[in-house]
């Protein structure tokens, strides 16, 4: 069985895109201290949050949806390899066209970042009262804040989008949110 710290050097030496540790730590322990039992996904990557999700708590379920095919087989191997396949449900689609009914307690969204509105809006009646909704790269490395750190037409395009997105949480009737300066922006 793989340590969590062998999927996280994995993930390094391939450039495939994990959340940093303070915000992982953060949103375990939210999951915890919530009693929270099950979570949905968008983004599964290689496994790396969905697994420490499901870790903590043998009771915690969580459904994961990776588009990338090579990520949705990694993470189908580290979930298996970690024995959890019987609490972890993966699905490889485009998170948009996946239709799910259930209800989940913690929705996090980790996905394309040019589409968080969309997801937030697509999963927010899959959410059981007195749930969450968690995004994460707020900061995007920086750029949010400071568009100058970069020249490149797409990522500027992108950071506009993350902006955007923060814009449509501050202003939204529905929901209460809460800015954490931890990692790269929760």
């Amino acid at each position: 069985m793989p340590d969590i710290s062998e999927i996280k050097l994995y993930a390094r030496k391939n450039d495939v895109p994990i959340m940093q540790d303070q915000s992982q730590q953060f949103i375990c322990e939210y999951i915890k201290n919530h009693n929270y039992k099950k979570i949905l996904e968008i983004g599964t990557a290689i496994g790396y949050s969905t697994i420490q999700f499901a870790k903590t708590s043998p009771d915690v379920k969580v459904t994961s949806i990776e588009l990338d095919i090579d990520r949705f087989i990694k993470a189908r191997q580290n979930v298996e390899d970690c024995n959890l396949q019987d609490r972890i449900t993966l699905i490889n689609e485009n998170a948009l066209d996946t239709q799910l009914d259930d209800k989940f307690d913690l929705i996090f969204i980790d996905g394309p970042k040019a589409q968080y509105i969309k997801f937030f809006e697509k999963y927010k009646n899959n959410l059981n009262p007195n749930g969450v909704i968690i995004s994460d790269n707020l900061f995007f490395h920086g750029m949010v804040e400071d568009l100058t750190l970069t020249h490149n037409y797409s990522t500027i395009k992108l950071v506009k989008k993350i902006r955007k997105y923060i814009d449509f949480l501050k202003n939204n009737q529905e929901f209460s949110t809460e800015f954490f300066e931890l990692g790269d922006g929760i």
